[in-house]
């Protein structure tokens, strides 16, 4: 199994705030689902409430502490080895929050970053400092929409 995360970050790192995106990019929304789709998604409780339901055509995991939790559509898990489990596809991909992306990162294989040429310093949410030097990158596209410019890109641990 390939534990791959797929993010979009601004300048510093940024990925939130008050669990909502920072920016509007349906072009980078149309690479997530196409990136994701028919595969298993990892994510924590905070980033399962901030969706407006389970994301189809994918198997939704949650990781929660909550015992009580209940994800309409989703499997609810208490710890990485129960959603590593769960996942039923060769890929499975880790969607947030800032924890679970940090928690996974050792184990990550790929990384699929959309760099987003945008700065708020009052977000509230981050993607893990990462060592990049160790990692083969590659540019998959790049474009502009809603005035901010974007990179996909798919970084491999070597």
């Amino acid at each position: 199994m390939t534990v791959s995360m797929i993010v979009a970050v601004g300048k510093n790192n940024e990925i939130g705030k008050n669990n909502d995106l920072l920016w509007h990019l349906p072009s980078d929304l149309k690479f997530f689902k196409a990136v994701t789709m028919g595969k298993s998604i990892i994510m924590g409780r905070k980033t399962f409430q901030s969706l407006p339901k389970a994301l189809p055509g994918r198997k939704n995991i949650v990781i929660s502490r909550d015992s009580s939790f209940e994800a309409p559509g989703a499997v609810v898990v208490s710890d990485i080895e129960a959603a590593l489990k769960e996942s039923e596809t060769e890929e499975v991909f880790i969607i947030g929050g800032a924890s679970i992306y940090e928690t996974f990162l050792p184990v990550a294989r790929k990384l699929y970053v959309t760099e987003v040429e945008f700065e708020d310093k009052s977000a509230d949410v981050y993607f893990p400092e990462t060592d990049l030097s160790r990692w083969k990158k590659e540019i998959l596209d790049e474009g502009e929409e809603n005035s901010l410019k974007y990179k996909h890109i798919l970084y491999t641990k070597n």
